[in-house]
């Protein structure tokens, strides 16, 4: 059956039929507006449903942060996951006036960081604002000491990042299988594993920018893969064979 240029089988028709609650009698209730509850990610709410999960990502792999550590733009997560395991702390930042920057410095540029220096490098919802991916993916696999883990993050579903828009951009949304391939061009051979985060509940929650006491940490833990609000990368360079 062909209806305004668009074919719909007779699944389709059927499952709309049994879909619960009936068309046209969903109550959107406080969702039921054009613009979000918040802006600004439910920052300005409590904890953002983002760092909810990116949070519970760091914390399942605590012991990784170790020895010498690079964050991006502040060390917060370095010092909150890392503890005393942490030798030495230093914080990337692309421009100058970042006064807990110790390294000044474009990602994708490979002589913007010390080959073989970090033992672990946390990079929480950069990649986005990175228009060469490739780039400073291989970036971070050069840093990073044999036996290295690099901790990512980045988004799936998301609104854009006004901030970062209008300062350096705001170029990229992911999927499972999009970072599984750059995995695999960025650090071939090496162990890499990629997760997503979320559900259609945590996605439409997060979009109108509630944070988690608005929905409750048990709406959020079920993962379903076709709703992947947060996706999550642990990469560990191989151990060199000297």
């Amino acid at each position: 059956m062909a209806t305004d240029g668009l074919t719909t089988s007779a699944t389709d028709l059927v499952a709309k039929r049994e879909a619960s609650p009936p068309v046209g009698t969903v109550d959107l209730g406080d969702f039921d507006r054009a613009v979000p509850i918040s802006r600004k990610f439910g920052f300005d709410r409590g904890l953002c449903i983002d760092r909810y999960y990116i949070e519970r990502f760091l914390s399942r792999h605590a012991a990784d942060i170790h020895g010498r550590v690079l964050e991006v733009a502040d060390n917060a997560y370095t010092q909150q996951f890392g503890g005393d395991r942490v030798v030495q702390s230093d914080v990337l930042h692309a421009e100058p006036g970042n006064k807990r920057a110790t390294i000044v410095g474009d990602l994708t540029k490979p002589e913007a960081l010390p080959v073989a220096a970090f033992d672990c490098v946390i990079l929480t919802q950069t990649l986005q604002h990175v228009y060469d991916v490739r780039g400073a993916l291989a970036s971070v696999r050069s840093t990073l000491r044999s036996g290295g883990v690099a901790l990512c993050t980045v988004p799936g579903i998301s609104q854009i990042s006004r901030y970062d828009m209008d300062r350096w951009g705001d170029f990229w949304r992911f999927t499972t299988l999009s970072l599984r391939r750059l995995c695999e061009e960025a650090f071939p051979g090496d162990e890499h594993d990629v997760r997503c985060w979320g559900n259609v509940r945590a996605a439409a929650a997060f979009l109108q920018g509630l944070c988690v006491a608005d929905v409750g940490e048990a709406g959020l833990l079920d993962a379903d893969a076709d709703y992947q609000m947060l996706l999550t990368m642990r990469l560990c360079k191989r151990e060199s064979s000297a």
